[in-house]
């Protein structure tokens, strides 16, 4: 996502015919949503007596939602502009033998490179979970539902990221590269969502009480 557009703007981008921004950059902009909450949880907790004992853990875990909201933001763009790199590389040449060559090898490079940006959004899904977990466990727990929602975002992030990830490395099987991203993207994002699974019963369980 464009930081300096506004959401009404983007809606409409996003519904246009263009094939940018599309589903990697708005799993991006999930996780950067399941980041922000967790962040104005953190701030709904700080600063309260009944919370005082967890303060200092929720302001560093804050610290580490900001930089992952900004991450998240920056893989959005990156997204888009990885998908741009495939489109310039099946513009390429072919009328000889050597050009296409050339644009095959260019089309596999640019593809496979495009799989690495979901992959990262799947890899720092992960990272913010544990995160999530804390904030549901010594968090505002009046901000319960909010903590839910971010877990529902950032499994839906970790999910939209995995589908990009096997759109553009399952077709390249054979290299070694795009093997190893479509094998370690979904045992990440098999953990991912044990854990999301886990962390909206635990929620759920609170909100029944």
């Amino acid at each position: 996502m464009n930081i300096s557009n506004s959401i009404g703007n983007y809606l409409e981008e996003l519904s246009s015919n263009s094939p940018t921004p599309g589903g990697g950059n708005v799993s991006a902009f999930c996780g950067a949503l399941a980041s922000s909450l967790g962040i104005m949880v953190c701030n709904l907790t700080i600063g309260k007596k009944k919370y005082l004992d967890s303060e200092e853990e929720l302001k560093g875990i804050k610290k580490k939602l900001e930089k992952a909201k900004n991450d998240f933001l920056t893989l959005s763009t990156e997204d888009n502009q990885a998908f741009d790199r495939v489109m310039e590389s099946f513009r390429l040449p072919k009328d000889t033998e050597e050009q296409k060559s050339v644009r095959s090898q260019k089309i596999e490079a640019a593809t496979i490179a495009a799989g690495l940006v979901p992959y990262r959004v799947i890899s720092l899904s992960k990272i913010i979970i544990p995160y999530l977990m804390i904030i549901a466990e010594k968090g505002n727990q009046n901000s319960l539902s909010d903590t839910g929602v971010a877990f529902s975002l950032i499994s839906t992030a970790a999910q939209g990221a995995f589908f990009n990830v096997m759109i553009n490395c399952s077709s390249y099987k054979d290299n070694q590269q795009a093997k190893k991203i479509l094998l370690d993207a979904e045992m990440d994002f098999n953990e991912i969502k044990q854990f999301c699974m886990m962390g909206l019963e635990i929620i759920g369980k609170k909100l029944g009480q």
